[in-house]
């Protein structure tokens, strides 16, 4: 077996997303890329809206995804640190998860070194001082009494709202964004941060559910890593270089290819 000295990223797999026979396609093909980072892994961390809707009532969780949790299971028991940063889509990811699974779950943002290297990683999302209506939705989202309320709803009534919910965003601004070059918050996020942290090399987020690696400095990178509803995009860092990859099933083998 190949030593364990890989960091693996992902985000926005959306599973559960309409239609549900789709989801589970996906589902499956990302467990099979699961076991295979397998062989290298030393880490992997998930950016968020891993769940198109997640909600972790005392004692139920959303039904499905057990092949997704089984491999991550599987993953952690053979010694590979798993965590994850929720998004908009998963914010109700509660003890479950870590307690089941053994993942950390991080709630803001955070950096860390691998060999000298900094990274930020994060969701992605209300970046932008601007976006006062988001910003205070993810407030109530977060709030504790909203989750409370939240929870006194049957599961039979929450979940059927979140997915028409989910399905009517998608349907008014669609699923895929547009790269917005130097206007994409994340970038302008990066640079103003790059003036009090200049040491910081990486910036990884997810949430745009667009594939883009952007050098912004002599030393300091832009990454979205895209989603795995059309892209099928992935980070990995080898502990010297970090590369943006795309995985595909093309004629009945997959293959991994540096994304574009």
């Amino acid at each position: 077996m190949a030593d364990r000295d890989h960091i693996y990223f992902a985000s926005d797999l959306h599973f559960g997303m309409h239609p549900p026979e789709e989801s589970l396609q996906r589902e499956k093909l990302f467990v099979t890329w699961l076991e295979e980072i397998g062989e290298d892994a030393k880490e992997l961390w998930l950016l968020g809206d891993i769940f198109d809707y997640w909600f972790e009532y005392k004692k139920v969780v959303p039904r499905g995804f057990t092949r997704f949790l089984g491999a991550l299971a599987r993953l952690n028991d053979a010694g590979v640190n798993i965590h994850l940063i929720p998004g908009n889509h998963d914010v109700w990811v509660f003890n479950y998860l870590p307690q089941e699974i053994g993942l950390e779950v991080h709630r803001k943002p955070v950096t860390r070194k691998w060999n000298n290297h900094k990274f930020l990683l994060g969701h992605g999302d209300g970046l932008h001082p601007g976006e006062i209506g988001y910003r205070f939705m993810q407030v109530v989202f977060r709030s504790r009494l909203s989750q409370w309320l939240y929870a006194r709803i049957h599961p039979n009534g929450s979940v059927t709202f979140a997915h028409w919910w989910s399905k009517r965003s998608r349907a008014r601004h669609g699923t895929f964004g547009i790269f917005q070059g130097e206007n994409e918050h994340q970038i302008r996020y990066a640079r103003e941060l790059l003036t009090r942290e200049p040491d910081i090399e990486y910036f990884i987020f997810g949430h745009r559910h667009i594939a883009y690696d952007l050098h912004i400095s002599d030393r300091s990178r832009v990454v979205c890593l895209g989603d795995w509803i059309g892209n099928f995009t992935f980070g990995v860092f080898d502990g010297e270089e970090f590369r943006l990859k795309k995985y595909l099933k093309d004629r009945g083998e997959i293959i991994t290819e540096t994304a574009k």
